[in-house]
């Protein structure tokens, strides 16, 4: 690392103003402040000092993304075994056939997303911001497994520039960036964003995998799929091959859905990673658990649908609602911001998908529309707070007077 430091030291003079690359001044600082923290102060005003900046806390939320996204490219790869019929002891080609099929799909969501925000940067001559970090992969994360690249790349331009950069940039946005960019795929390519074939990449990638065409009876619905359609009262829940899932399967994840949604094990991980290292509010994500929780149970005491009917914790379990508590919820800068608002906005996350995914069945998932809307209600959430904590501590003052 020092050898590093050291020849950092000595090119960027070429970086700086005046400079042979003074142009790309940004790009050398956006770079070498991911590898080190930088060493400059504050030099008036009163200021917290600490090595802990927005590019590490960044890290630290990618670090929690790791253990869904390894086990959102195994279970790409297990599901293309399960339907081609080949060997499911063969880890190393469900593995190798999950990295052909995911690992594109972020390296064109980094390099679309981060190429722009390197323009930008370069055009507003400011550091580049580096709230893309985590976007760059939520985005393929949160898509199905057959999502074409170029959708794909198109989705996270759309996202970045009219979501992100016309605000200001990393802090400014008022919706989660990566839920936008699920929201215009959802509504401009719906046939790429549901039914039971993008769920399960059935046609083989770099001679990997195999040909589904040859199995019969195969279903690539989402579990929640499934039960927006059921006929019967109480739905029954298969995999990709017509086997019932248990509730355990729910839990582990080996199941159709987007990549890095579907084990809640592996999503749980991510949770204690970012309580433990309090990146995370656990006020807003506790929050979204009971509001879910609760109006899950209130609709099955009504029970007049197969969605209504389905049990309160499988509602929990099922398509995004653990990923979105977990890592989109709780995104501080379009979530409430005040302690209190913080229960209210989780809450409210909480029920308003639940309601959604009941009262509408063309949209069976409920989580993105959630979060989205409450992006919009986050800083009125807050406003009422903070005008509450002002008129207690009038009411006291003229108490004391």
């Amino acid at each position: 690392m020092k050898a590093l430091r050291n020849f950092l030291d000595k090119v960027k003079p070429n970086f700086e103003e005046g400079g042979k690359l003074a142009m790309f001044r940004s790009v050398f600082d956006g770079f070498e402040t991911f590898l080190f923290v930088p060493n400059a102060t504050a030099k008036q005003g009163t200021h917290i000092h600490d090595c802990i900046d927005s590019k590490r806390v960044m890290s630290m939320v990618v670090i929690a993304l790791i253990p869904a996204l390894l086990f959102g490219i195994y279970n790409v790869g297990y599901q293309h075994y399960l339907v081609t019929g080949q060997d499911l002891s063969d880890v190393c080609g469900i593995v190798s056939f999950g990295l052909a099929a995911v690992l594109p799909k972020i390296f064109v969501s980094y390099m679309v997303g981060l190429g722009i925000e390197f323009v930008v940067a370069q055009y507003k001559k400011e550091e580049i911001q580096e709230g893309f970090l985590v976007s760059g992969m939520l985005i393929p994360m949160i898509v199905p497994v057959d999502c074409p690249l170029w959708m794909l790349a198109v989705a996270t331009a759309f996202s970045v520039i009219l979501a992100k950069e016309v605000f200001g940039g990393t802090g400014m946005n008022i919706f989660n960036v990566a839920l936008i960019a699920r929201a215009f795929l959802f509504f401009s390519y719906p046939t790429a964003m549901s039914g039971d074939e993008v769920w399960i990449a059935t046609d083989p990638i770099l001679g990997l995998g195999g040909d589904a065409s040859v199995i019969d009876g195969m279903t690539g619905a989402t579990a929640l799929g499934q039960v927006a359609v059921a006929e019967s009262a109480v739905a029954t829940i298969t995999d990709a091959m017509g086997n019932p899932l248990t509730t355990m399967d729910m839990f582990i994840g080996l199941i159709p859905g987007s990549i890095g949604e579907t084990s809640k094990l592996a999503i749980l991980i991510g949770a204690v990673i970012l309580l433990v290292s309090g990146i995370a509010s656990w006020k807003t994500m506790i929050s979204v658990f009971v509001g879910g929780a609760l109006t899950a149970y209130l609709f099955n005491t009504i029970g007049a649908s197969p969605v209504m009917n389905l049990p309160w914790y499988e509602h929990l379990l099922l398509g995004g609602f653990c990923f979105g508590a977990v890592f989109m919820a709780t995104d501080p800068v379009t979530s409430a911001r005040t302690e209190c608002g913080k229960y209210v906005f989780g809450f409210l996350v909480g029920v308003i998908a639940i309601v959604i995914r009941v009262m509408n069945p063309g949209f069976p998932e409920g989580m993105m529309l959630a979060i989205l809307l409450m992006n919009l209600f986050a800083p009125l959430i807050d406003f009422f707070v903070v005008q509450a904590n002002i008129n207690r501590r009038l009411k006291r003052a003229n108490k004391v007077k």
